[in-house]
């Protein structure tokens, strides 16, 4: 991945004047007034459970109508961006008011990179059909907000922690970058090391942001560096980062005094097509894959499975010491695989056809993140199953 460019660093950066940037992204097209629910089954690990394997979710998505409320729209864009219309199920505010019910008296964080931040997104909507959410924080560039939900006492934490672990990035407010970032494997990122005991439920997640050109430090000496072209640095792949990051996260989760809830979100698959990002890939696609269509990226099953295996490994371990670790696996991307229909496309700027670029043969598209309202709703609709039982 070339460290001039960035659509991770670049794709919130639409409005800076007189809005929230944070929540550009969600710009999509409208797609046929639905959003694409499956009856799903989640395999997750607690102390009582076996350690989890493969997820057990659907294969098969139905379409079923959304809906956020006219509050949810300006919650995701204060510029008024245009979004599509969408029906409202008879049982929305039942369910939501049902899911703020079991969240009562709770603070929830989700840790993680802008895949987790439209996640957020999706959450916050959906919840406000029950209760309109205050903002009580965010810092300068909104990378880490704060919500309150007032009516019944619990708040929602977006803290941002693209790496997991401590990292210095050199990356303008588009994603420009003027040297390699620097990793530190074994000293977890403090943002949310220092909240974690106020959290009673956390959500956390890597990431595409480990696949960039990074130098690795480790006992305070440089272990080497992935994709350093230009340096005189051993080549480490990306594989041993994602690794030993997730191992320093789940010991810590493991030996920590506090134990939250914690549900181990798995990789977002792209669907980048005829290109990658940096190439012209699109995604044009308006319907889901059908069961065994496609079978994702090599790439991807790699990260996801380190993710299986480093999940396993923690959860055995802490059957075997007896120690009351609630860590679950919320394994999303097998269904997410099928959604190429589900991104923003071109839409992850305001009007992308606009002035004089009407054949887009300059707009970048975003096959990364989420249309919301969209299928990223299924993974918050998980969580709430699992919150409810």
């Amino acid at each position: 991945m070339g460290k001039n460019h960035s659509l991770l660093g670049n794709i919130q950066s639409f409005a800076r004047k007189g809005s929230d940037p944070t929540w550009g992204s969600s710009r999509c097209r409208p797609y046929n007034g639905q959003r694409f629910l499956t009856i799903l089954l989640v395999h997750f690990a607690l102390k009582s459970h076996h350690v989890a394997k493969e997820d057990t979710f659907g294969t098969d998505w139905d379409a079923l109508p959304a809906f956020y409320p006219d509050r949810a729209t300006y919650l995701l864009n204060k510029a008024r961006a245009t979004i599509s219309k969408w029906l409202h199920p008879e049982s929305s505010e039942t369910r939501a008011s049902t899911q703020c019910s079991a969240m009562r008296n709770k603070a929830w964080g989700l840790i993680g990179d802008s895949i987790l931040r439209n996640q957020v997104q999706s959450l916050i909507c959906l919840l406000s059909k029950a209760d309109e959410p205050v903002e009580v924080y965010h810092d300068k560039e909104f990378k880490n907000r704060r919500w309150h939900f007032q009516s019944y006492n619990f708040t929602v934490s977006l803290v941002w922690a693209p790496f997991l672990v401590k990292s210095e990035v050199f990356e303008n407010e588009n994603g420009e970058s003027t040297s390699e970032i620097q990793l530190h494997l074994d000293i977890l990122e403090p943002t949310w090391i220092s909240q974690y005991e106020r959290f009673d439920y956390v959500v956390i997640a890597g990431g595409q942001w480990f696949l960039k050109t990074a130098v690795y430090w480790e006992s305070g000496k440089v272990l080497g560096c992935h994709h350093c072209q230009d340096k005189n640095l051993t080549e480490v792949g990306f594989e041993h980062l994602y690794r030993r990051t997730l191992q320093e996260v789940l010991k810590f989760i493991s030996s920590a005094h506090h134990k939250p809830v914690v549900l181990f979100r798995t990789w977002a698959p792209d669907h980048f097509e005829n290109g990658e990002w940096f190439s012209g890939g699109t995604c044009n696609r308006v319907l889901p894959y059908k069961k065994g269509e496609y079978g994702g990226k090599y790439m991807e099953h790699i990260m996801r499975g380190i993710e299986l295996e480093e999940f396993n490994k923690a959860v055995t371990a802490a059957n075997s010491s007896r120690d009351a670790v609630k860590l679950k696996l919320l394994d999303t991307y097998s269904i997410s695989s099928m959604r190429p229909d589900g991104h923003a496309g071109p839409y992850r700027m305001f009007h992308p056809f606009a002035q004089g670029n009407k054949d887009g043969s300059s707009v970048q598209n975003d096959c990364l993140h989420w249309c919301v309202p969209g299928p990223i709703d299924a993974w918050n609709d998980l969580i709430m199953k699992l919150v409810l039982n």
